[in-house]
């Protein structure tokens, strides 16, 4: 892929586009992640730019290494217990994610900034529907048992997280996009996916974004603990389930040599334990850090706190088909109750951004910010109420989980609600009691009149628009059925050109605020923390943690 864009590639990128660059509406981060997505490596130094990464051929590694300021033999990290087996096709919690990152890599890095940048993939680019996408693969990868990475290992990957067959956790990630047997190696560094329907954003899918979508040989049939087999900069030495798992440099990694002779992951229980290995010095970095109960490690100057902007946040959803929800004017009535800024503040100390009861964070390139922002307005809400016929209120349980935040906020919810007469009952129960079985019928999740769900960081909006709002979807917790709505989504999913893209956001954001099927208070930041002598480290929002720059000063 050339340094700079030809003709081809900024009619791509769309006249449209830089339209909105050059008359301001779009800013110099949002086109070149849009940029990335396409692939267009080049635009960045058409735009006169030299600090900020795009997808570039040239560019073999997401960040660049500090220099090392002394030998590093150990970094150790105070990591939680993973929930089961380190299996690439199963593992959904964030204690699993940062061990395959260790020694697996993906196509595309999803960066902590948004931006796609090559890893095993060095460039990437759409036909003119966007339902074929062509993947090149990096030239003499080796995966640690000596393999090449050769296309028929992407192949075999994908047909495993596309099989319904494997319990794979990418089904809800490539239902409707992708399917088994639709991933092809034209040669041994050419990959093509053909879609099930066109997909402007198809390169995240295939990304870090895809936790799950980690690179394993084709020859791979099970037992990832005993091997933890990839290309990545780090190799398996010891892993011990519930206890821990240390990792050697890779002396044949494809990039920059990892920094740290070792990396050490030591599992515990919980955060305030993890918290108290970091104040003991039994540990460099811990990730996930939550405010809640972190306050110790975010006003004590002997740590570091890494924050990135997330599009993480709490659905609170109601049940569009029965009981008094089944009034849009009640459901606004109970978003119109919240102060979100209260919310944000006091829950995440600031390190949180408003939600406007839609998936569109202001992380995501696309959200259409002259969408007029939802508040607190009581006088409304019980106006609201009275029109729809429940003037004097009425009672509902709000059923949750017990994590992090949650339960403070459903508390601030039910407050909030009894402000304009709806008295909520809680119930909030342990994660395994809430999911149930995660499906319609036998999960109290699902089925709930009133709830609130978390859910993690994504790199795009597209899981959150169609899993968990539209007709068929399998996270619909609302029981939203909206036509309208699944048009504006299929539109928007298929839209290569970044200001169709935001048209159809800014139609979907306008009609989630007129239906308000779910309220959406805030995306709070994603945390971690290192002691103050640990330089290097990198981490995403969706539970990754880079640690092969990282370095003690």
């Amino acid at each position: 892929m050339p340094d700079t864009p030809s003709d081809c590639d900024l009619q791509a990128l769309s006249a449209s586009a830089l339209d909105e660059f050059r008359s301001g509406r779009v800013d110099r981060r949002t086109l070149l992640r849009y940029a990335s997505v396409l692939g267009l490596g080049g635009l960045n130094a058409a735009l006169g730019a030299a600090s900020i990464r795009t997808a570039s051929a040239q560019t073999a590694q997401p960040s660049q290494a500090p220099a090392r300021s002394k030998p590093t033999p150990l970094i150790r990290v105070a990591g939680l217990t993973p929930a089961g087996a380190i299996d690439p096709l199963t593992i959904s919690d964030p204690a699993s994610i940062p061990l395959l990152n260790q020694t697996c890599d993906y196509l595309i890095d999803d960066d902590e900034l948004g931006h796609l940048v090559p890893a095993l993939a060095t460039g990437w680019k759409a036909n003119a529907r966007g339902d074929i996408w062509t993947l090149t693969l990096r030239d003499g990868v080796k995966f640690h048992d000596g393999q090449v990475l050769h296309a028929k290992d992407v192949v075999a990957t994908f047909d495993r997280l596309t099989d319904p067959a494997t319990g794979s956790a990418a089904l809800s990630v490539f239902k409707g996009v992708l399917a088994k047997g639709s991933t092809r190696a034209i040669d041994a560094r050419t990959v093509e996916f053909h879609l099930d329907a066109p997909n402007g954003n198809f390169p995240y899918y295939v990304s870090s974004d895809n936790y799950n979508a980690v690179i394993l040989p084709a020859s791979y049939t099970g037992g990832f603990e005993k091997t933890f087999i990839g290309t990545g900069p780090f190799r398996l030495e010891q892993y011990l389930p519930k206890r821990g798992a240390t990792f050697v440099r890779n002396p044949t990694y494809w990039g920059t040599p990892a920094v740290p002779d070792r990396v050490q992951f030591a599992f515990y229980a919980d955060a305030p334990a993890q918290l108290l290995a970091m104040q003991g010095r039994e540990a460099d970095v811990m990730p996930n850090l939550p405010v809640q109960g972190g306050l110790s490690i975010l006003n004590n100057p002997a740590f570091k706190v890494l924050s990135v902007k997330s599009s993480s946040h709490r659905q609170i959803h109601m049940r569009c088909e029965q009981g008094p929800f089944v009034d849009a004017r009640v459901r606004q009535a109970l978003a119109l109750s919240l102060d979100r800024d209260i919310l944000s503040r006091g829950l995440f100390r600031g390190r949180a951004q408003q939600g406007n009861d839609s998936p569109f964070a202001p992380v995501f390139a696309s959200t259409d910010t002259s969408v007029p922002q939802r508040h607190i307005d009581l006088a409304r809400a019980r106006q609201l109420l009275a029109q729809a016929g429940v003037a004097n209120g009425f009672a509902v349980t709000l059923t949750t989980e017990r994590f992090e935040e949650i339960s403070d906020l459903a508390v601030l919810v039910q407050n909030a609600a009894k402000a304009i007469g709806i008295i909520i009952t809680l119930k909030v129960e342990p994660q395994g009691a809430y999911y149930g079985a995660a499906t319609f019928g036998k999960s109290d999740w699902l089925d709930s009149p009133l709830g609130i769900t978390d859910y993690g960081h994504r790199g795009i909006p597209n899981v959150f628009l169609s899993a968990t709002l539209t007709s068929g979807g399998p996270w619909n917790a609302a029981h939203f059925r909206n036509p309208a709505y699944d048009r504006l989504v299929t539109e928007y999913v298929g839209a290569l050109d970044l200001p169709a893209q935001r048209k159809a956001a800014g139609d979907i954001q306008r009609l989630l605020l007129e239906q308000t099927p779910v309220a959406i208070p805030y995306f709070f930041d994603a945390l971690t923390a290192t002691t103050a002598n640990v330089q290097g480290v990198r981490f995403t929002a969706i539970s990754q943690l880079y640690l092969q720059h990282a370095s003690l000063v």
